[in-house]
């Protein structure tokens, strides 16, 4: 059968290397780098991706010495002591017959620790710390000790390395006007600012020889004032070509940057022209990445010659088997990286092992079961939310006969609501792919009617799983029956329309999805790659359209709004509603509502606040319901997601606990 995606089944070569096709696993910090002790976990890791048919893998990022690794965990490759460790990770990637790469990554000042470096001592905005200025002698030896990290790696195993040249490391330190402002040889001119890197890439070029393949990441648009530009960008492009890269894959922007560039905000493979400017300077493959994580996306990018190659990352932690099942036909199976970052990038920034929402397997690997369960058993899953999803499915793989009951007429749950908010479109074709997945798996669905008690001990399942989820909790207030006041459901489900005036009661992560949500405006006149360029300001003035609605949130908590949201992406989501001029009101007593609107008490000032609409946002209750009537007819059950612990909506936890639950059955 044909693949319907021919371009990226497509050989390529690379150097004196021949990939088998056109998709690489771009790198991630998993968090075990700086763990040799652990390297039997990161070896499953890249081992199960290349099985799945990823071509060329990038590790994370390993520093040439010491002062440039990003944390205070030796994630560094300078001595021979650690390449038994790495060598689990080449023979495993190379069994599966995969090629993977080591990506030397040396953070200057972006780095977590006491002895951060960069070309001039200027501090960066994401860190406490201000960086000392490298001197020439110290420059002319971390130059050396690339070199030496890339002979290591190649002695390890590895197929060669890749060097990091973007999102704001030291590299890009050396070549921005922006934190470069030497007055020596190593600085002022681009081409003295660019001294830096043309020599790293010589020196490792000499120390890979022929056949080790050198990436180099290049920052395709610094998306930072005093940046390079993309002449500047075109003209490093073609040199580092002439010092000896093999290849080019594209980074976009600094981790400084006020710019998303992988949110879920982030239209589809909106940066892909900056790629393709690269492409046309040089003549080596240049992989194109950042916000691509469908094949027919990669597909198109390849047949419009935007690049040679396409890199996907957390696509590669949500479906290890993503290539294999677009290639073999079954790209509706492929679990779709929704850009959440909760299990990844969050992990990464608050010190635990990466993972993803929708793969919880992955990063630990080791703690799963593959192999059939040792006696077949009848399970019942009620509540087709994502916990009870992940059970069934990890059930069903383990051989068990499962059954999916659910009230609605479709599965999703909460998270059907979910795929409503602006930035969560994918989180739709998510739940598309579960709804393949149970098929493929196996399990019956039995939707659309509510199960109870008696039935459930009349059919004489093995297993019992509740997982009905959660109930959003009702006002308790003088005037709440106001037909004014809906609950967060009926707005995201469009049961109701709000008006102009709007006063959403919770500052948790759902009051802010809500209030984007209504905050919205109307940009349908542009593709939406243009309403994003045009309202971050990419290539033109920053213009942030205006909402349709006033729009008011209130807590009852003091302190700041939005300090639940995740770290890596909150800050978007907190833009956005200051764009849209969202008022918010903290530390607030609620009185009562009545025809004038919500009476409120504010740091001892009684005030009222008129509204067309009220929409309570203010938690959720467990649905134990069901769970309560089984355990008191004498029938045990396992309880998981929302209906075992409510607090702030977490689907994280949620697919979590299903998945190990039914992964153990």
């Amino acid at each position: 059968m044909a693949t319907p995606f021919p371009l990226l089944a497509e050989p390529i070569q690379v150097g004196r290397s021949q990939l088998k096709n056109r998709f690489v696993m771009g790198s991630m910090h998993t968090g075990l780098e700086g763990q040799p002790d652990r390297f039997d976990e990161l070896a499953r890791f890249y081992a199960d991706r290349a099985k799945g048919g990823a071509a060329l893998m990038i590790t994370g990022g390993f520093s040439p010495n010491h002062a440039g690794r990003v944390t205070h965990h030796p994630c560094i490759l300078d001595s021979e002591e650690t390449l038994p460790a790495h060598r689990k990770i080449t023979a495993a990637v190379h069994a599966e017959g995969g090629r993977i790469l080591l990506q030397l990554l040396h953070a200057g000042r972006y780095g977590y620790h006491s002895d951060i470096v960069a070309p001039t001592p200027i501090k960066s905005p994401i860190n406490k710390d201000s960086p000392a200025e490298l001197s020439a002698e110290q420059i002319r030896q971390t130059i050396e000790d690339y070199a030496r990290a890339a002979g290591l790696a190649l002695e390890a195993g590895y197929d060669g390395v890749e060097i990091m040249g973007s999102e704001g490391y030291l590299i890009s330190q050396f070549l921005a006007q922006r934190t470069n402002q030497r007055s020596d040889d190593w600085g002022g001119s681009l081409e003295n600012r660019s001294r830096f890197p043309l020599e790293v890439v010589r020196a490792t070029r000499r120390a890979l020889g022929a056949n080790g393949i050198m990436s180099y990441r290049i920052s395709a648009c610094d998306l930072v004032e005093g940046g390079l530009s993309e002449a500047d960008t075109l003209w490093l492009a073609r040199a580092v070509e002439a010092a000896g890269a093999d290849c080019f894959l594209t980074g976009i922007g600094w981790h400084e940057s006020a710019i998303p560039t992988i949110a879920g905000a982030v239209p589809q493979a909106a940066f892909v022209g900056a790629t393709a400017a690269i492409k046309g300077a040089v003549s080596i493959p240049v992989i194109a990445s950042n916000r691509i994580n469908l094949p027919e996306t990669a597909e198109r990018i390849l047949r419009e010659g935007q690049a040679d190659m396409v890199s996907m990352a957390r696509p590669f932690l949500s479906d290890p088997d993503l290539v294999n099942k677009a290639l073999g036909g079954q790209a509706d199976l492929i679990s779709v990286c929704i850009a959440c970052n909760q299990a990844c990038l969050d992990h990464y920034f608050t010190d635990q092992i990466v993972s993803c929402l929708l793969n919880p397997r992955a990063g630990r690997e080791l703690d799963y079961q593959d192999s059939p369960a040792k006696a077949a058993k009848k399970v019942a899953v009620v509540g087709a939310g994502v916990a009870g999803i992940a059970c069934a499915l990890e059930a069903a793989r383990k051989g068990h006969d499962v059954t999916l009951y659910d009230a609605a007429d479709e599965i999703g749950g909460q998270f059907k609501l979910a795929t409503k908010i602006p930035g969560k479109r994918d989180y739709g074709l998510a739940i598309a792919a579960y709804d393949r997945q149970l098929m493929e798996a196996g399990v019956r669905a039995a939707l659309g009617a509510a199960v109870d008690a008696e039935t459930l001990l009349a059919a004489d399942h093995d297993e019992v799983v509740i997982s009905t989820g959660v109930t959003p909790r009702s006002l308790d207030l003088p005037g709440a029956d106001d037909p004014r006041v809906v609950g967060y459901t009926a707005i995201l489900d469009g049961s109701i329309v709000a008006g102009k005036r709007v006063l959403i009661i919770g500052g948790g992560g759902i009051g802010h999805d809500v209030a984007l949500f209504l905050a919205q405006p109307d940009t349908s006149e542009l593709s939406e790659l243009a309403a994003f360029e045009e309202h971050w300001g990419i290539g033109q003035p920053r213009n942030p359209p205006t909402s349709p609605r006033e729009i008011t949130m209130l807590k009852r908590s003091p302190g700041r709004f939005g300090r639940t949201l995740g770290k890596s992406t909150g800050w978007v989501l907190r833009q956005e509603l200051r764009d849209y001029g969202v008022r918010q009101i903290p530390d607030v007593s609620y009185q009562r509502i009545d025809e004038a609107g919500l009476h409120i008490v504010h740091r001892n000032v009684a005030e009222v606040l008129p509204a067309d609409t009220i929409v309570v946002c203010a938690g959720q209750e467990s649905d134990r319901g069901l769970a309560d009537a089984l355990t008191a007819r004498g029938r045990s059950v396992h309880i998981v997601g929302g209906a075992r612990l409510s607090g702030e909506l977490d689907a994280k936890r949620a697919i979590e606990e299903g998945a190990k639950l039914g992964n153990q059955l």
